[in-house]
């Protein structure tokens, strides 16, 4: 489940996007993180999201979650590694991309 961009953290586990062609969601941990430990770190993001405004509540995050439900996205492929420093970098790619301004998830 290593994927190319994911070995590159390896070395520092920095939640750093790979600036590719899909959308992606990271996540990092400090110890054995699962890939469905990340996915609900970003589903629970959804408490923080308001369809009828299509936006976040203030000061919160929830754009994990709009791309993990994003409607277009027909693909996602996700890795996950072990860090040099003991934690765990995941990364998840979505295809097509989500989080079009103006549009909503769904």
């Amino acid at each position: 489940m290593e994927g190319p961009y994911a070995k590159q953290r390896i070395g520092d586990c920095n939640l750093v996007h790979s600036e590719g062609p899909y959308g992606e969601n990271i996540a990092m941990g400090s110890d054995d993180m699962s890939v469905a430990d990340a996915l609900k770190m970003w589903i629970d993001e959804k408490a923080y999201y308001d369809h009828h405004s299509n936006s976040c509540d203030l000061g919160e995050v929830c754009g994990h979650y709009t791309q993990v439900v994003w409607r277009d996205s027909v693909y996602v492929g996700c890795a996950k590694v072990r860090c040099d420093n003991g934690g765990t970098f995941i990364t998840c790619n979505y295809d097509p991309f989500g989080n079009v301004v103006g549009q909503s998830p769904f």
